[in-house]
């Protein structure tokens, strides 16, 4: 399913091996990333330059053995965005694999938007400098995540420094907007000029707002009882962004939505890893531009963002992206990007959303523990699972 799709990077910088004599090539590379993520031995580039020198794994992959100086270069001599051409043809074949049914009348593509960070121990040099001037010698890079509810996979990967600026999430999310979807957004996506965007990009937004934002209420909407029982508070048109310039406000209705939700005190003070999230006085304030969706719909939709928390969860623990095997932008970005191929494997493969027992099975199976008629009894017992929650609902 794979190798024919990654055939077209084979001859990528060849023309810089004047003398002839490389023997990793990109398509290669990328084999043995998507080795090192469904086989949890392999935790290294080192332990990938070991496997690369196995008669079974040079077989099965077509590669030869690669040196670990091979493996450290490639990550930052192979173009990393040609990867991007074989994400959006595996996309293609990807169907949904179910929709809650309440969520039928939604037209648009449903994409959760978040960003996670991952750190990298640079050279000692590096990091010792770091350590004087930062206080860490780790540097972190920040995930700009797109992800699809209907498909249950990541369909874009930004990878930045996590830094302001250019690289702040709201920033990179402006940059990467599309038409016809409903992006689904935390708080610290809250800024008007992005909401303005996307409505001018013809999609929608879901986004919850800060607990002490300023709004002044210009019409009441009567709750349903459906609203009532999903613990909305209040549902109402309103006008923000006054104090802000002209150009920065919003150009457009919003729609604000209040639910009840348990009341969060952060016992860190903000502190514990980075954390700078404030407490919640036990209400979630939701803006959104879809003016005629029912208010427990909307409340519906936003519940979907924790999907992308599993996401990051599986991304990292399962997929080993929590160690990075290049220090460069552009071998973190092969590395994600073969994460996202990964994801996309998996659902082409099971047809389901991804979940620990079926991603061991996967390992077992390319370790050569399990056979191939093993795997697919799983997926059969899995496929018959479906069928039978499928007939309950």
């Amino acid at each position: 399913m794979l190798v024919p799709l990654l055939e077209r990077l084979h001859d990528e910088k060849r023309g810089r091996d004047k003398a002839n004599n490389r023997e990793l090539y990109f398509d290669k590379y990328c084999m043995l990333v998507l080795l090192y993520m469904f086989n949890p031995t392999v935790t290294s580039l080192r332990a990938i330059a070991q496997a690369s020198d196995l008669e079974k794994v040079k077989k099965r992959l077509g590669c030869k053995r690669t040196s670990l100086g091979s493996l450290s270069e490639a990550s930052r001599l192979f173009d990393s965005s040609l990867l991007k051409e074989v994400i959006a043809d595996l996309g293609q074949q990807v169907a949904p694999v179910g929709r809650d049914n309440r969520l039928s009348q939604i037209n648009q593509t449903i994409t959760l938007v978040d960003g996670s960070v991952v750190s990298a121990l640079p050279n000692l040099l590096q990091a010792s400098l770091l350590k004087q001037t930062e206080g860490s010698g780790l540097v972190q890079w920040r995930l700009h995540t797109h992800f699809e509810v209907d498909r249950y996979v990541p369909t874009r990967i930004d990878v930045t420094p996590n830094e302001g600026g250019e690289h702040d999430e709201r920033a990179v999310a402006e940059r990467t907007i599309e038409c016809d979807r409903l992006y689904v957004m935390d708080r610290g996506y809250a800024k008007f000029t992005l909401f303005n965007h996307i409505v001018s990009k013809q999609s929608s937004y879901v986004c919850r707002l800060r607990d002490n934002s300023v709004y002044e209420v210009l019409e009441h909407n009567t709750l349903s009882e459906a609203a009532i029982d999903a613990e909305v508070l209040k549902d109402e048109i309103v006008s923000m962004g006054k104090a802000s310039k002209s150009s920065q406000r919003p150009n457009h209705k919003i729609r604000l939505i209040q639910i009840r939700c348990t009341p969060h005190k952060n016992r860190t003070g903000g502190k514990a890893k980075g954390s700078t999230a404030p407490d919640s006085d036990g209400i979630l304030r939701i803006a959104t531009n879809l003016l005629d969706v029912p208010a427990e719909i909307i409340a519906l939709i936003y519940s979907q963002r924790w999907i992308i928390e599993i996401f990051f969860r599986f991304f990292k623990q399962f997929l080993g992206c929590s160690h990075l095997i290049s220090h460069s932008q552009n071998g973190i970005e092969i590395q994600v990007y073969c994460a996202i191929i990964a994801c996309l494997l998996i659902n082409l493969w099971t047809g389901r959303k991804p979940n620990k027992r079926t991603f061991e099975m996967l390992s077992y199976y390319f370790m050569g523990l399990a056979s191939e008629a093993e795997l697919l009894a799983h997926l059969e017992k899995l496929k018959r699972q479906d069928e039978a929650a499928s007939k309950r609902s």
